[in-house]
């Protein structure tokens, strides 16, 4: 049954509109714009009917915001103050038709009918997009090795001649870069294009996990091995037997797991945490590290055995500002993906969204040039995506934004004689929260450290 909310600040208009239509429809109702969108954010509604006044609130802001959801639903607009204009109007929001009071039950009933019809058809498009995509993937249709790195810069055909060269050996690969570059393409790339494609590869973010439960995750543990260690666990390794495992932000791992992870590099075998068994393990090795290891090398943080070991072939990732040549080639590719993914026609962007695009210098690089698309993707309702649909930050000066917080901010600590390794950290720490708003995630991107790292360094600065 299709789902409808009546949206009336009159509560015997919207009740009898209830009791009129809930033979048909799945009803639900609401007095005002922030009940209306609670209900349109917690339910799939299908259809909106709201008035065109709602006390204080308006139907026209109800309407527009309901257009941004992942999911909106078809709006068809009621108001006792028919005319034109107010039609047009409502329409230009992406109203699907427009009604006026009194209101006639037939014609409004009619009206939900075909509504939910285009709803049902919709919902059908999408199911079949839906099928389309994972009957790809089961023929070998979907994207695999080196399709999914997109770009004609030199600086990317370097790399995908480093991974083509590389994929069919069995040398471990380290793959560096900035945040946001594509390391984890290039390793399923390098996996797709190795002797064991057909094999699993296991995906492990090192810094995710506290030194206790990487160490269990990596090589599994035996029952009773520590508390709550109620039953034998296996590890990423034994999963990724014969296959591929990818080890993402590898220079977080404390030292204790270094050692162990040498030793499966050096013999090729592992033992799960509380047993003495040796088991051997076919594992082909890819690391990946926003870092850069020789430097965690020189100040002790990171042994040099196990340095040269994963330092079989390195590949350097190069950050979307050095391969300018490539950012309208993937904000395509994105394009097309996201409208797919929400069943939307694919809109091109305006010359002046173009123009924000190769102006901005992306210090969260292809992630976020690809953030950015789907932001424009979703709120564009016009026939191209312009600056208006892109997120706000690719329209301030980059003066306001600066790619990577500056250390020493407005206060010159040099010249106060404050100057210390400390300080400079608390400060460029400091300006990286406040350029992102105080979201931890993004602002351990802009310095170039995991989020774990940053909450240690907030809790504990020295």
């Amino acid at each position: 049954m299709p789902i409808l909310l009546i949206v009336d600040d009159e509560k015997p208009t919207r009740d009898g509109l209830r009791m009129a239509l809930e033979d048909k429809f799945d009803c639900y109702i609401a007095a005002d714009a922030k009940q209306a969108m609670q209900v349109l954010k917690s339910e799939p509604v299908d259809i909106l009917l709201t008035d065109l006044r709602l006390g204080a609130d308006s139907g026209m802001d109800l309407l527009e915001e309901s257009r941004n959801l992942p999911r909106p639903p078809i709006a068809i607009m009621m108001t006792a103050y028919g005319s034109v204009d107010t039609a047009v109007e409502a329409m230009r929001r992406g109203a699907w038709h427009f009604v006026t009071k009194p209101l006639n039950l037939d014609e409004v009933d009619l009206l939900l009918t075909r509504a939910a019809q285009s709803r049902k058809v919709e919902k059908d498009n999408q199911r079949l997009v839906t099928e389309n995509r994972e009957l790809k993937k089961k023929s070998g249709d979907s994207p695999t090795g080196l399709d999914r790195l997109i770009g004609k810069s030199q600086a990317l055909a370097k790399v995908t001649q480093t991974v083509e060269q590389v994929a069919p050996t069995r040398a471990t690969v380290l793959i560096e870069g900035e945040s946001g570059t594509g390391k984890e393409l290039v390793a399923h790339a390098v996996h797709d294009l190795s002797g064991r494609p057909s094999e699993k590869m296991v995906v492990v973010n090192c810094a995710a996990l506290s030194p206790q439960l990487l160490e269990s995750e990596l090589f599994g543990h035996e029952k009773g091995a520590f508390t709550g260690a109620s039953q034998r666990r296996i590890g990423r390794f034994e999963q990724a037997d014969r296959g591929t495992l990818f080890l993402d932000e590898i220079g977080e791992i404390d030292a204790t797991t270094q050692v162990k992870l040498l030793r499966v590099l050096s013999e090729r075998t592992i033992q799960r945490v509380g047993s003495n068994e040796t088991i051997p393990v076919d594992v082909r090795l890819i690391a990946a590290t926003n870092k850069q290891l020789r430097k965690l090398v020189d100040s002790g943080d990171f042994r040099e055995d196990l340095f040269f070991r994963l330092h079989v072939v390195t590949i350097t990732m190069p950050p979307l500002r050095t391969r300018p040549e490539d950012i309208v080639l993937l904000a395509n590719a994105f394009l097309r993906e996201f409208a797919e993914e929400n069943g939307r026609a694919v809109k091109p962007l305006d010359d002046a969204a173009l123009g924000q695009l190769r102006s901005y210098s992306w210090p969260g690089n292809v992630r976020e040039l690809r953030t950015a698309i789907e932001h424009g993707v979703v709120m564009s309702n016009q026939d191209q995506i312009t600056p208006h649909h892109l997120p706000a930050f690719l329209s301030r000066p980059e003066t306001e934004a600066p790619a990577t917080p500056s250390p020493c901010g407005e206060n010159d600590l040099a010249l106060s004689g404050e100057i210390n390794l400390h300080t400079l950290e608390a400060k460029a720490i400091e300006q990286a929260l406040q350029l992102t708003n105080g979201n931890r995630t993004q602002a351990a991107e802009l310095l170039g450290i995991s989020r774990r790292t940053l909450q240690r360094k907030l809790k504990d600065p020295t």
